[in-house]
This record gives structure tokens, C-alpha cells and sequence, in this order.
């Protein structure tokens, strides 16, 4: 009832959500017969590491140039462009029948992942003068529901359609959902009465927006805090993206379904979240950093795990604090974040998100042929709950030096 509430408030944000599931799940859908695909043609989690980084590396060249875009011109036209510019590169793969035609899986994947580094930042700067300021924390807790209903209907069904009908049926239902959430997406003109900066003079210098980023993010302990989190927690996150297809297809044995079934269940850890999260009014940024650690644990506490229902609900519990953790994030940083520089800010962040978790899954592939995959996986979840507890330990000094500061 919360939810429904919500979408008749803000119905344009309804619009952008159901773009964000239709092209979400399609994307899963190709990601999970895509992934499959690479095990069973090389039979080496390097592949599929190198598959991952590969979508993630042009967030480094396309997200700050995006979250520029988003901030000048309209972000309906951006965001619809985006989509309909991918549609060829989502059919491409259903030329991938043998190991001599990885490489299309490895071009396309990088102009798939181009289009997503400029709808990112752009689609995410829309949402605070989209939403009515009391909604912004529903709407975040709203947006790991999206990405839960995306994991639940896009990769477990997937998962189940590409065992029974194939990888190339997924790669078809992938290009339409971009033509549907295109089509949706050319509505919002909402999108185009409002920019939140005038446009900038042609001359200036991208070392001058640079020094915009870091003069915001310097302004404010908490914006500090956030940049801190987006460059570790990366880090640490490319492993358990990695493992996710391996702990299924050569852990627990389950091919393509159980591929889906595990992305499936962090969708419902996502969804789960929801209830939770939307309720935070206060301490946002500590009980992120609290999530992160309890994230950490279950992250240790499945790869330990030989039980494939056990390692459901740990998949579920991760994924909860995940999403508790990413409302908390994502609704300080759109409250401290100025306006005028927000589409900037958020293509610079994604861009130093991704870039790094990019690197840390093509090095987990790496290390997924030397180290035991479970003990990668416990190794990442160590990295987790340092992470946590570090930043947490931070932010605690940084509050009792105000209290000083005041005296």
C-alpha cells in the first residue's frame, strides 16, 4: 500500500521506474545466458571477469561526461537516446556460438556499458527535482525495490528461459525491453522544462569542473564520507560480482538456473529491504555504514556454506543490507549534493565506482583461477566489514571533533 501510494504522488516518477524495470530486466536477462554462455564455452572465471570489467571500464570515459549532459540539456532525450542506442549491440550476441566469437561478447558489452554510463548519472540527477523533497528517501528505498523486481524477474527468469529455450531468445527479449523503456521514457517531458544549471560557456575546461568536484565534496565531512565509500567499497564489491556465476555453475552445480536462482534471491533481499528502509528519517549515513558490515558477514558466511538453501538466504540477507545501505547513501548525497552541480557530481561518482569495480572484478577473475573461489569469496567479505567498520570509526572523530569545536 506504501508502495502504491508513492506512484500515485509521483507519477512521473512512476514513468521512470517502469523504464528502469523493463530495461533492467531485459539487461539481466542477456547478462545471466551471456555469463552461462562464457562458462560453458571457456570453462574460466577470468572470462567472466574480464566480461564484467569490460562493461565497466567505460564508466571511467562516459559517466563524468554524462552527469555533464544531464546538467545542460534534457535528460528525457538523453535517456531515451541512450536506450534506443543499445538495441543493436543486445542483439549482436546471439552471433556468439563458439569460442572464436568471444570478442562481440567483449565489443558490445563496452557499447552497452557506454550507453549505461551516460543513463546512469542522468537518470539518477532527475530524481530530486523530480520527487517532492519529504519523498526522497521512499523514492532511494523505492529504487532498490526496482533493482530487486529486475533481479527476481530478469535473472531468475532468465536463468529458466535460457536452460529451456536458449541464450538467444534472451538476447531478442533484452533489445525490446530498450525500445519499450524508450518509448516510456519519451513521455516524461518533465524532463526537459528544467536543468538545474545554465548552460556553460563552451571554453571552459574540464580541469575547472574538476575543481568543482572536489571543492563540493571537501565542503562537507559527510559528501567526504560518501567519496570514501564509493573508492573502497568497489574494491571489494567486484569479487562477490564475480562469484555469484561461479559459486553457481562450478560450486553448486546448477548452470543457468542456478545463476537466476542466486540473482534472484538478492532481488529479494532488495524487495525486503523496501519496508525498512523507507521508515529512516535519521542517522542515514551511520546505519549505512552499520548495513555494510552486517553486509560483510554474510558475504563471509556464504562462502563458507555448502548448503544451497543456505546460501539462498544468505544471498537474501546480503542483498537486504545492501539495499538499507545504498537508501542511506544515495538520499545524503542527494540532500548535501548542490543542484546546480548535481548531475556533475553523480556522473564523477559513478564514474569512480564503477572504474574501480571494473578493476577489482577483472582482478578477482584473476585470482578466481590461483585462490579457491570460497576463500576469495570469505576474503571479500573480510573486505566488507573493514570497510565498515573503518568508515563508522571515522565518522565517529569527525562528529566529536564538532562537539570540541563547539567549546
Amino acid at each position: 500500500m506504501s508502495i502504491v501510494k508513492l506512484f500515485k504522488e509521483e507519477k512521473d516518477y512512476l514513468k521512470l521506474f517502469s523504464a528502469g524495470v523493463l530495461n533492467g530486466i531485459g539487461d539481466r536477462f542477456s547478462q545471466v545466458a551471456l555469463l552461462a554462455l562464457l562458462l560453458n564455452l571457456t570453462g574460466s572465471g577470468l572470462a567472466v571477469g574480464l566480461a564484467l570489467a569490460i562493461r565497466v571500464i567505460p564508466f571511467l570515459i562516459f559517466a563524468p561526461f554524462g552527469g555533464a549532459l544531464a546538467d545542460r540539456f534534457s535528460r528525457r532525450k538523453i535517456l531515451v537516446f541512450t536506450d534506443l542506442s543499445r538495441i543493436l549491440f543486445a542483439v549482436s550476441f546471439i552471433f556468439v556460438n563458439d569460442p572464436s566469437a568471444i570478442w562481440i561478447v567483449y565489443v558490445s558489452s563496452f557499447f552497452l556499458a557506454a550507453g549505461e554510463a551516460i543513463y546512469a548519472p542522468t537518470r539518477k540527477s532527475a530524481i530530486p527535482f523530480m520527487v517532492k523533497q519529504e519523498n526522497i528517501i521512499k523514492v532511494n528505498s523505492l529504487e532498490q525495490v526496482m533493482v530487486g523486481v529486475v533481479l527476481i524477474g530478469g535473472s531468475f527468469s532468465g536463468g529458466i528461459v535460457t536452460h529451456f529455450f536458449g541464450a538467444n531468445l534472451t538476447f531478442i527479449i533484452n533489445a525490446l525491453s530498450f525500445l519499450l523503456a524508450a518509448n516510456l521514457l519519451s513521455k516524461l517531458h518533465v524532463l526537459d522544462k528544467q536543468t538545474e544549471q545554465e548552460p556553460q560557456d563552451e571554453s571552459e575546461k574540464r580541469f575547472q569542473q574538476l575543481a568543482t568536484f572536489k571543492t563540493t565534496m571537501l565542503a562537507s565531512n559527510v559528501l567526504l564520507l560518501i567519496l570514501l565509500t564509493e573508492i573502497i567499497v568497489p574494491l571489494f564489491n567486484g569479487i562477490d560480482n564475480v562469484l555469484i556465476s561461479v559459486y553457481a555453475v562450478q560450486e553448486f552445480h546448477l548452470g543457468e538456473v542456478g545463476v537466476g536462482l542466486f540473482y534472484g534471491s538478492l532481488g529479494i533481499g532488495l524487495m525486503l529491504s523496501f519496508p525498512f528502509a523507507e521508515r529512516l528519517q535519521k542517522h542515514l549515513l551511520k546505519i549505512g555504514l552499520v548495513a555494510l558490515v552486517l553486509e560483510g558477514a554474510g558475504l563471509m558466511m556464504l562462502s563458507q556454506t555448502g548448503s544451497i538453501f543456505a546460501a539462498i538466504l544468505a544471498f537474501i540477507a546480503v542483498s537486504f543490507c545492501s539495499g538499507v545501505g545504498n537508501t542511506c547513501f544515495d538520499s545524503v548525497l542527494m540532500k548535501e549534493t548542490p543542484e546546480k552541480h548535481r548531475g556533475f557530481i553523480f556522473g564523477i561518482l559513478t564514474t569512480i565506482s564503477n572504474t574501480l569495480m571494473g578493476l577489482s572484478m577483472f582482478a578477482a577473475g584473476v585470482a578466481a583461477e590461483i585462490i579457491p573461489n570460497r576463500l576469495l569469496g570469505f576474503i571479500g567479505g573480510i573486505g566488507f566489514v573493514l570497510t565498515g567498520m573503518l568508515l563508522f570509526l571515522l565518522y565517529i572523530i569527525i562528529e566529536k571533533g564538532k562537539i570540541y569545536a563547539k567549546y
